[in-house]
């Protein structure tokens, strides 16, 4: 398997959903604005996603897919679907009961999650309301990524990359349709994330069927299998509650201060999930099962390699995506979200955000290749343990900043803590020897500060006054952004080029 070729076509189907998924922040911020109802929403969706990561993406995935591909390399078809059927159905199980305590105790975890909200009734029976309807959305999708676990461990990785596409749909679905009949018209967002968990779910289906993997009702609470991804599961859930507590933290934060916040913060995040989906979730995805395969088999050198590969994409392409969200913010705010209800205040302080998400941006990508490091070795206490690390700093920066910089306080602070939260793994995966960098560091990275700085230089005169961009509308300000852009990619890999950078020497096979 091709890895490079595979990180193209994940990637690929990941930037239709972001479009799609700017389509989608464009269409609510035209009909909704940044104000009393959007805040609402944005909360009550807030929550089953976090949940959706603790149970699902986060400590299932990777508590599950190391020993799924040890089972599925070592035992044979019959044992591997047995214990996919009993996980996936406690899970299932524990999934249910979740989904019904949210529903039923969703004034309390509005309270704890935005506290800032009591003290307007109607924006907080609002949230409770959204939140009785989306709760529905953690068992669909967390079994949407438990399938994702499965399918990409057998290479098909295009299937779950597709899903959120079907979830973009679905909203702006809502958002054009729905919502002229809701009332409020936010609620047709509510329905539009219960609907799209069912949709992504049933979209998977016929894949695992085809591959022999599609989960019976199975309950054997003494299948081995089971107790060891549960084991592995404990540190795994308390590791990616801390990332979610931080988020948590930050909402509570942001609720105190002025209406709007919570928006600013949320449409700044969906930038900076253009290019971390991009890269950060692709490279996570196709790392793992291959790591896995590569530790299960002792290959400590390819191991290594594989290490060294992925952060050179990671450094080649997440640099130039950080320098351009700092530098062309409000070009890129105005023109996607610039209309209707959302005013130019709101580019304004939506920017100040997106800057200080920026600064950690690649460290936020950096994680999603130096944490798999460790899952994939059924290390999951070492994360952990920074991880808590990481929280604290996070907090403590939060405190220090949100008085002076207010929500981009927030958005900096979450930065900086990832920035931190990656270099404490490097640390550790160099020290235990796990990851010896290849020689030529050096020089690479003096090659791509040389095209930065063209990089930079492009964007500085291409862009203009910011008043420009805050003023004009429509087409004008499309067509100028789309040439900046391109003009900016051109630049960077041409300099690249020049300086000896060609794809094949980035070409890597993966583990089968």
């Amino acid at each position: 398997m091709n890895l490079l070729r595979a990180l193209a076509a994940v990637s690929s189907l990941t930037l239709v959903s972001r479009i799609l998924a700017f389509a989608r922040d464009v269409l609510i911020a035209r009909i909704f604005g940044a104000g009393m109802a959007t805040d609402a929403f944005f909360v009550a969706f807030k929550l089953p996603n976090l949940l959706r990561r603790m149970f699902a993406e986060g400590a299932f995935s990777q508590a599950f897919v190391p020993i799924f591909g040890e089972y599925k390399n070592r035992k044979g078809h019959e044992e591997t679907k047995l214990l996919v059927d009993h996980v996936v159905t406690l899970l299932a199980i524990i999934l249910f009961i979740v989904t019904l305590i949210g529903i039923v105790a969703a004034p309390i975890l509005v309270y704890i999650s935005a506290p800032g909200f009591v003290k307007d009734a109607d924006k907080f029976a609002l949230t409770v309301q959204l939140l009785r309807i989306t709760s529905p959305y953690i068992f669909f999708i967390s079994l949407v990524a438990v399938a994702a676990a499965i399918l990409n461990t057998y290479n098909k990785f295009w299937v779950p990359a597709f899903a959120p596409i079907l979830l973009n749909l679905c909203f702006i679905a809502a958002a054009l349709w729905l919502a002229p009949y809701c009332n409020p018209p936010i609620m047709a967002m509510g329905w539009a994330v219960f609907v799209a968990g069912a949709v992504q779910l049933a979209f998977q289906i016929p894949f695992l069927k085809k591959i022999g993997m599609l989960p019976t009702w199975r309950l054997n609470l003494k299948d081995a299998g089971v107790w060891r991804v549960i084991k592995q599961m404990g540190p795994a859930m308390f590791g990616v509650s801390i990332a979610q507590i931080s988020l948590i933290i930050n909402t509570i934060f942001a609720s105190f201060l002025v209406a709007g916040s919570v928006s600013w913060l949320y449409y700044a995040d969906r930038l900076m999930e253009f290019p971390s989906g991009l890269l950060g979730a692709a490279l996570g995805t196709i790392l793992l099962p291959s790591l896995s395969k590569l530790h299960a088999d002792k290959s400590t050198v390819e191991y290594s390699k594989l290490l060294d590969w992925g952060l050179r994409l990671v450094f080649m392409l997440t640099l130039p995506a950080a320098l351009a969200l700092g530098m062309i913010a409000v070009p890129l705010l105005a023109t996607f979200f610039q209309h209707g209800a959302f005013a130019a205040n709101d580019v304004l302080m939506t920017r100040t955000a997106l800057v200080g998400y920026s600064v950690g941006l690649i460290g936020l990508i950096a994680v999603k290749v130096l944490a798999p490091a460790f899952y994939a070795r059924q290390d999951i206490k070492t994360p952990v343990k920074i991880g808590l690390a990481t929280l604290l700093a996070t907090q403590l920066m939060n405190l220090i900043f949100v008085g002076w910089l207010h929500h981009a306080g927030l958005a900096l602070a979450i930065g900086l803590g990832a920035c931190f939260n990656s270099s404490v793994l490097f640390y550790f995966l160099r020290k235990r020897g796990i990851y010896l960098p290849e020689p030529g560091w050096g020089k690479f990275f003096f090659k791509l500060c040389v095209a930065l700085l063209a990089l930079g230089i492009t964007l500085r005169f291409g862009m203009g006054s910011e008043d420009y961009w805050l003023t004009s509308h429509g087409w004008t300000r499309i067509i100028h952004l789309i040439w900046l852009v391109l003009l900016s990619v051109v630049v960077y890999f041409a300099v690249l080029f020049a300086q000896g950078f060609r794809l094949k020497d980035f070409a890597k096979r993966g583990a089968t």
